[in-house]
């Protein structure tokens, strides 16, 4: 067989059943061996975007998710995605076209050198200059995607290479001298963490993405119960522990809610797990759990004592090491801390005001009553923080988002992949009206697959998030974030009114012209029955415009560089 045969042979050794992608003649050759197997090959408008799909592929089967493209501006598409990949720990094997092997570096048409250009965002990257290493590669590829803490790779493949006569003999098992990823938990730094539990009287649970990836939820559960520890959660965290149990807190962070911020601040023991302490849980690091000792279990050696110094570092995957620490935790006594931590709870409970009519809050909190099991999947933005703050998340649901990066555009792509994991689960995209307009040509994949994927527009005439930050911090100089503004509009306009022009574009309309289902909500009665509609139409996709206020604001807020208990909670 030759190179592109033995690649497709090599996704079949995987289990791999689904690649998204877009081709080109650099990758024909690959795509021309798909045909002749049955792996489906997914048509995603834009490259990006099939990173994306892939991702969401990845996050709700936690297998590795396949994408492939053309060499050029086809790779260098794909480049967004990746990013958002690595930023979040999920699995990609990503395969891009390339041209000639004697060709590369003479600046030939579509040429770019891609591996060199990921090289900061991946876990490793593959230039193939033989076919007959096709195989090993490709297991190596899947190892590394998928071990240790996981991330994209990306395979480089010369059409002249998928060409060349190759090799199918797959290998059993994988050696990598230079990469060993970590297994197992250091017991003695286990048991110190543990007996520290033992001393203090504020413990706390700061539960990250790593809980989730490694599908520790249930260790998770018997932990918080087995010690009686209150637990908060990064957003990528969100879901590590129901939403409704009796010792989850909340989120905590820039959006954090009250309770959440001030434990952090207040508690004497920070047991980390599976979170980085980016700048957007820490705030002003100095302040940060200033009281505490801190214990920070990670999978990632690098990530520990980075950005937050640590007292007790242990490198290890937060399932193993959760099950560790359930064989030796004891029940901590941790009343008065949680009476505490329930007063600030009553003192500032989270939520929007009830008299305005159609508002995030409201729209979320119907989806929670209509939706008991669902894949929830957000762009960026502001309602990305109201997800995060007002979904219920138990094991019949999973939030998938953009939080490292911070990727607008993410939500509809990745939804899709999610819809092709979960084909029998309501998958529901939560987006703004700025950022589903970076991706909407996926409604045309969606239907061409006749997928029920349910979009939510949060539409308030802006780019929200950006907005909030020039009204919290820029005197209301609103630049460049109306997306109604014409050339006819005032230079110094202070937000919208009823001199606005017409809104476009018409999303109802647009839905129609992809053959999509599509409804706007105005009114606060209309909400339950937009998630109705939407639940009728199980052979393409749906959108509900929902058209909220624009002076609507994530609230709590932490101004970046100030301390988590320094919160803006009104305006």
């Amino acid at each position: 067989m030759n190179g592109a045969q033995a690649m497709v042979k090599c996704l079949e050794n995987e289990g791999v059943e689904m690649v998204f992608g877009y081709p080109g003649v650099a990758i024909c050759p690959f795509y021309d061996s798909l045909l002749d197997t049955d792996i489906k090959s997914v048509l995603i408008r834009t490259e990006q975007n099939a990173a994306h799909a892939a991702s969401g592929l990845a996050r709700v089967t936690g297998k590795v998710g396949v994408c492939a493209v053309t060499s050029g501006p086809g790779a260098t598409n794909l480049i967004t995605g990746i990013a958002t990949a690595f930023a979040d720990s999920i699995p990609l094997v990503c395969i891009t076209g390339q041209v000639n092997s004697e060709l590369i570096g003479s600046d030939v048409f579509q040429e770019a050198d891609i591996t060199g250009a990921v090289e900061s965002f991946v876990k490793y990257s593959y230039l193939v200059k033989n076919a007959e290493d096709i195989p090993q590669i490709f297991k190596e590829a899947f190892y590394i995607a998928n071990t240790g803490k996981k991330g994209p790779v990306v395979v480089d493949l010369p059409k002249d290479i998928m060409l060349e006569e190759g090799d199918d003999l797959y290998p059993k098992e994988v050696k990598i001298r230079s990469y060993k990823p970590s297994k197992g938990v250091h017991i003695g730094q286990l048991k110190k963490a543990n007996s520290l539990l033992s001393q203090v009287k504020k413990p706390l649970f700061l539960m990250g993405g790593g809980v989730n990836i490694s599908g520790a939820n249930e260790e998770a559960k018997k932990l918080a119960e087995l010690t009686q520890v209150p637990v908060i959660t990064t957003i990528m965290g969100k879901g590590a522990l129901p939403t409704n149990h009796e010792l989850y807190i909340g989120n905590v962070g820039m959006h954090g809610c009250y309770a959440a911020n001030h434990a952090i601040s207040e508690c004497d023991l920070l047991f980390s797990i599976g979170t980085r302490f980016n700048d957007r849980i820490t705030g002003k690091i100095d302040e940060f759990a200033k009281n505490a000792k801190i214990v920070h279990i990670d999978i990632d050696a690098a990530s520990i004592s980075r950005n937050i110094q640590v007292d007790i570092p242990i490198v290890a995957d937060a399932k193993e090491a959760m099950t560790a620490l359930l064989k030796h935790a004891k029940p901590c006594d941790t009343k008065d801390w949680l009476e505490e931590i329930r007063g600030w709870e009553k003192e500032q409970p989270l939520g929007m005001r009830k008299d305005k009519g159609i508002t995030p809050q409201k729209i979320i909190e119907c989806m929670n009553e209509e939706f008991k099991k669902a894949v929830v999947v957000t762009d960026v933005g502001q309602h990305q923080m109201w997800v995060t703050q007002y979904l219920e998340m138990d094991e019949n649901k999973k939030l998938l988002t953009s939080g490292g990066l911070g990727t607008m555009g993410y939500g509809l792509p990745a939804a899709i992949g999610a819809k092709f994991g979960y084909p029998d689960t309501p998958v529901i995209c939560v987006s703004g009206d700025g950022g589903v307009q970076m991706n909407i040509q996926e409604l045309a994949t969606a239907t061409a697959y006749g997928l029920p994927v349910i979009l939510c527009i949060f539409n308030n005439s802006y780019l929200g998030m950006v907005r909030q930050w020039q009204q919290l911090f820029y005197g209301k100089r609103y630049s460049s974030t109306c997306t109604r503004r014409r050339k006819s509009c005032s230079a110094t306009c202070k937000g919208s009114g009823e001199q606005c022009p017409k809104y476009q574009p018409d999303f109802v309309k647009l839905a129609e012209s992809y053959e999509a289902y599509g409804m706007r909500i105005e009114k606060e009665e209309d909400i339950k029955k937009a998630f109705e509609f939407a639940k009728e139409h199980t052979d393409a996709p749906t959108i509900l415009e929902f058209m909220i206020d624009s002076d609507e604001l994530v609230l709590p807020m932490v101004q970046g560089g100030q301390a988590l208990d320094c919160m803006i909670l009104d305006c």
